[in-house]
């Protein structure tokens, strides 16, 4: 797991206050670490251009082609002529070692775009929207220099964004690095440190990202044990009963104990779940909304509902009246899509925005969630899965488009639904069940466009 922060700024003045560390000296850190990555990662013959602006991504760049010169065949191309103190210092000394200035851009190997940092804001001008769409153009391995420049500070995206393979990010990682928008032009993501460990760099955030190795497995560690030590998960099933049906038997394959469908109409399901018209006694936790449809009356979900048990809450129920009752729970985990949040928002009076408004504040919307209903668990499904409760929030980045397909979500909400009943707190069971989901389609050896719930199930046991 790694820290998240809005801006970094404020720890590079920390290193200035408290370490002694100067601008320099953290900028000749950051362009060490890129000369690094590029010596570890290109031959020496690879032909190099560095993109750069006026401002201190651009004097990471000068200085970067500085270090580069003699080894590389390396050149500059200026945007716009250095104007901070850092650039204009850069470019003296990378002009004294005799580094070579391009007049346009050409061929190479290598692009590096060191245009704008995380202050940028706005529009581009006319050139500059130019320049960037030749650089993406470009047949080239391209490296962003701290974000990809048009990339805003809170993650949102200008008309034109440098499309890049690696992203070299300063210090530590920055929540706009991880907004929906910005997984289209992000790249493989890496971290550079700036002159001392990140442990010291960094300071205390509420705000993580969520690495595969946190996944936590439900093992089983106790030999003398039976079916009803590991749980009880109760679904309800409506009248579109595959979606509840997938979501059981996903909870089943990730080791719930025991697993029923609760319904009113009798149903053909798989022989190793179970059917009922009541809620079984030993019941552990709660599923309800993948498949609901309109087949329970509003007597029946309350009676489904009339307890304390911990409850997973997707699909339909989030376009009901009940759900205000729902959110008075304390073990309660909800996991919508964009569209499904934003009736979410609109129901409790937080907002009423439209679904493009929402992708644009991803970050914004959940903590004013979570603020309002500290106990509540959210799992905000997407490109990028926000998951948040009270004031903590984890960002899981695993997700790829082969989950873009009917019946994914009903997987997950099987797979935190037999967490859930297993014993495991509301925010574990959503960050694990997030984690193993995403992973299973990470796991899947066929192409990205074939795979189904059958598969997501079908690998859960290789996780």
């Amino acid at each position: 797991m790694q820290k998240l922060f809005h801006e970094v700024a404020s720890l590079d003045k920390r290193c200035y206050e408290e370490f002694g560390l100067s601008e320099d000296i953290l900028m000749e850190h950051a362009a060490n670490g890129m000369a690094e990555y590029i010596r570890n990662h290109f031959h020496k013959s690879s032909q190099i251009i560095i993109v750069c602006g006026s401002g201190n991504n651009g004097a990471d760049g000068i200085a970067l082609a500085r270090l580069l010169h003699g080894d590389f065949p390396v050149s500059l191309f200026f945007v716009k002529e250095p104007k901070s103190e850092m650039a204009i210092l850069q470019n003296k000394r990378t002009q004294a070692v005799g580094v070579k200035i391009c007049q346009e851009l050409s061929p190479c190997d290598v692009l590096i775009d060191a245009i704008v940092g995380t202050g940028f804001s706005g529009k581009f001008d006319a050139r500059l929207q130019l320049v960037l769409e030749q650089m993406n153009e470009l047949e080239a391995f391209k490296i962003a220099c701290d974000v990809p420049s048009g990339l805003e500070q809170n993650g949102q995206v200008s008309s034109n964004v440098f499309e890049a393979d690696v992203t070299l990010t300063m210090g530590a990682l920055k929540k706009s690095l991880f907004l929906d928008e910005a997984k289209e032009f992000v790249g493989k993501i890496e971290v550079l440190t700036l002159g001392i460990s990140r442990e010291i760099y960094e300071t205390p955030t509420n705000w993580n990202l969520l690495d595969l190795l946190d996944l936590q497995l439900p093992y089983r560690k106790k030999k003398n044990s039976h079916k009803g030590n590991y749980g009880h998960l109760a679904l309800a099933c409506g009248n579109k009963s595959g979606a509840s049906i997938m979501s059981a038997l996903s909870a089943l394959k990730f080791g719930t104990g025991l697993v029923t469908l609760i319904g009113f109409e009798d149903e053909v399901i798989p022989e190793m779940l179970m059917y009922a018209h009541e809620l079984p006694t030993n019941t552990t936790a709660l599923a309800c909304g993948m498949g609901l449809g309109n087949e329970f009356s509003k007597l029946e979900l309350d009676k489904f509902l009339d307890n304390t048990l911990p409850l997973i809450a997707d699909a339909d129920i989030f376009h009901m009246p009940i759900l205000l009752d729902i959110l008075k729970r304390e073990d309660v985990v909800l996991t919508p899509h964009p569209k499904e949040f934003v009736s979410v928002l609109k129901q409790t009076g937080i907002a009423e925005i439209s679904v493009e408004i929402l992708q644009k504040n991803r970050f914004e919307y959940v903590e004013k969630f979570c603020s309002l209903l500290p106990h509540v668990t959210l799992v905000l499904k997407g490109a990028n899965v926000i998951i948040g409760k009270d004031n903590q929030f984890f960002i899981n980045p695993h997700g790829t488009a082969s989950l873009a397909k009917g019946g994914s979500g009903d997987i997950l909400s099987g797979l935190i639904g037999a967490l859930l009943a297993q014993g495991y707190t509301a925010l574990e069971a959503a960050k694990n069940g997030s984690l193993a989901h995403t992973k299973l389609a990470l796991n899947y050896q066929g192409a990205d466009f074939s795979l189904t719930p059958k598969e997501l199930i079908d690998g859960i046991g290789n996780l």
